[in-house]
């Protein structure tokens, strides 16, 4: 019976390189696929787990959230140290916990933090080319802060959303509507540039679409007064493409 059920909440980094996406899929490895597999192999139990979001094929998460209920009496200890001896290396359990029952990894979160890593350098080291875009140009980082202060604050978001970004589960009534807290570029001394983007919630390859432009910002292709008018057309077939999913990762999901 329902109120016998234990909620299991799971912090999850993963390398999105060999999967496809995060969402279970029948014929294609994914990361839900993966860590549902272990879970029905040890609860003995036909378990759905439920994360947070979706990230895209090649995406990548530092501490995607996520939760299943189960009647099995196993401590949250014993499913952390499971999960990892069986899942394969590009998916780690970094934390297990029992929670209250109405904890939902979705549902209860308030927003989430997106980095997208660009490597600047001649020759990109072998080592990022899975978890950096590797862009050659001479970049305006001085215009492409400035866009980026046209993309804080709440807006219609539809300019940079893709089909298929909102579902039937969506029954919030915002719309392409979401608000960006923060949106902040940082550049190391070894070559990264770091999108951060930190928000009450993100459409179906926003990031990307919003890096796609901000590149094109920084190449000079378009000014911080275009991409303003861009937002507010809510037209995607004026943005610039979609970036590469290779350089985006989760970084944390806020509650």
């Amino acid at each position: 019976m329902d109120h016998l059920l234990r909620n299991i909440k799971l912090l999850i980094a993963y390398d999105g390189t060999e999967f496809s996406g995060w969402q279970r899929q029948k014929h294609c490895r994914t990361i839900q696929g993966e860590i549902e597999a272990c879970i029905n192999r040890i609860t003995q139990e036909k378990i759905s787990l439920h994360g947070a979001g979706r990230t895209d094929a090649g995406v990548h998460a530092e501490e995607m959230t996520a939760h299943f209920k189960t009647s099995r009496a196993i401590p949250a200890e014993d499913f952390f140290r499971s999960f990892n001896s069986m899942l394969p290396g590009a998916i780690r359990i970094l934390a297990a916990s029992e929670v209250d029952d109405n904890f939902h990894a979705r549902y209860s979160a308030v927003g989430k933090h997106y980095r997208y890593t660009i490597f600047t350098g001649k020759i990109q080291p072998p080592s990022r080319r899975l978890y950096s875009l590797h862009i050659r140009d001479d970049l305006n980082l001085l215009t492409v802060r400035k866009c980026l202060q046209q993309l804080e604050g709440t807006h219609d978001f539809s300019s940079f959303e893709n089909s298929g970004s909102r579902n039937r589960e969506d029954t919030s009534g915002r719309g392409a509507v979401r608000t960006i807290f923060q949106a902040s570029l940082s550049r190391t001394d070894n070559d990264l540039l770091m999108f951060d983007f930190t928000g009450d919630g993100f459409l179906r390859n926003m990031v990307r679409n919003m890096v796609g432009s901000l590149l094109d910002s920084g190449r000079e292709r378009l000014s911080p007064d275009t991409l303003g008018k861009i937002l507010r057309s809510k037209d995607r077939t004026l943005a610039s493409p979609t970036a590469p999913p290779h350089g985006l990762s989760l970084i944390k999901v806020l509650y």
